[in-house]
């Protein structure tokens, strides 16, 4: 039996054990990245919390409504058990009826069979094997990739673990983040707490390279769980536009992972420019399901229209 739980009726201790041991578990869905990006979420549970599907939620001019937070690609479904489409679907249809309008992203495990009830489109993320050794993966890189990390060898960039997280936001913010606007003040703030909770879990990395003259151009934070490692936030300036330094803080890190039973999903993009970037690696395309549900008034519906098409640009960009 499916139960709706509100944030205060979460056994938080039994859902971290069960996304602990997950067939697809991911750090996105532990109960303190959930606090952070989704603060007052609630949760679908079946039996002993054996599967459980969280529902980060708010209520706005009256409407409940289910969204997909920034800084979580992917949500949906988690099971100790089997993941059949049978799950998947008893799920999705077990979301309550309190809530109006929803638009939120499955994983790559959940593959829903009934969707008649649904509007869904697929989305792409990025995956590298990491098993192989670097040298057979490099191989796979593109003429582009490996013409950038030589330029940044020449250029005498170098990488350290040592970077401070607040250099690579404030990176992004003067650079990309300053044409696209895409987050808050409170974004980013809740962006560096993520970093560092994640580094105090021993779950989050950070990448920085510098120039020659030891000055800041390019960062990474990664974050590790569940076999899986994901290239979450990163920020560079005009620097790294030159030099390369983004293809050799990835290259550097690959280089340092390789071997290990280890996915890197770089969390994909509708962005061109960014999805040749991933693919310059070697990385694969792989699926993911966004799923909308308008159960609005006829009235409003369209407005619930352009609020999805308005969250689906902002996470296309982002």
């Amino acid at each position: 039996m499916i139960r709706y739980l509100e944030n205060h009726q979460i056994d938080f201790e039994k859902w971290d054990d069960c996304i602990d041991r997950s067939i697809n578990g991911i750090f996105y869905a532990h109960s303190w990245y959930l606090e952070m990006t989704a603060p007052g979420w609630d949760a679908l549970v079946e039996g002993d919390y054996e599967t459980v599907m969280p529902l980060p939620n708010r209520k706005k001019m009256g409407v409940n409504y289910i969204y997909q937070p920034f800084f979580v690609q992917q949500l949906g479904i988690f099971s100790t058990q089997s993941l059949s489409a049978e799950v998947n679907n008893r799920f999705l249809k077990a979301i309550p009826s309190r809530f109006s309008f929803a638009d939120f992203n499955l994983n790559t495990y959940n593959q829903p069979d009934d969707l008649s009830h649904l509007k869904v489109t697929k989305r792409l993320t990025h995956h590298l094997d990491l098993i192989e050794p670097y040298e057979q993966i490099a191989k796979r890189y593109s003429a582009n990739t490996r013409r950038n990390i030589k330029k940044a060898e020449k250029a005498g960039v170098f990488v350290t673990s040592h970077g401070r997280p607040e250099e690579i936001i404030e990176a992004f913010r003067q650079n990309r983040g300053k044409s696209l606007r895409t987050y808050t003040e409170s974004d980013y703030k809740v962006l560096k707490h993520l970093i560092y909770s994640g580094m105090h879990r021993g779950m989050a990395r950070v990448m920085s390279a510098y120039t020659a003259e030891n000055t800041f151009c390019a960062g990474v934070v990664f974050f590790q769980s569940h076999r899986k490692t994901v290239f979450l936030f990163s920020g560079s300036n005009a620097l790294a536009r030159e030099n390369g330094a983004m293809f050799m803080l990835v290259d550097h890190y690959i280089r340092e992972m390789a071997g290990r039973e280890l996915v890197l999903d770089f969390e994909g993009s509708s962005d061109l420019q960014l999805a040749r970037f991933y693919k310059g690696f070697g990385s694969k395309e792989c699926v993911f399901l966004q799923i909308e549900i308008n159960r609005m008034p006829f009235g409003l519906r369209q407005l619930a229209g352009f609020y999805s098409f308005f969250q689906k640009f902002r996470r296309a960009i982002a």
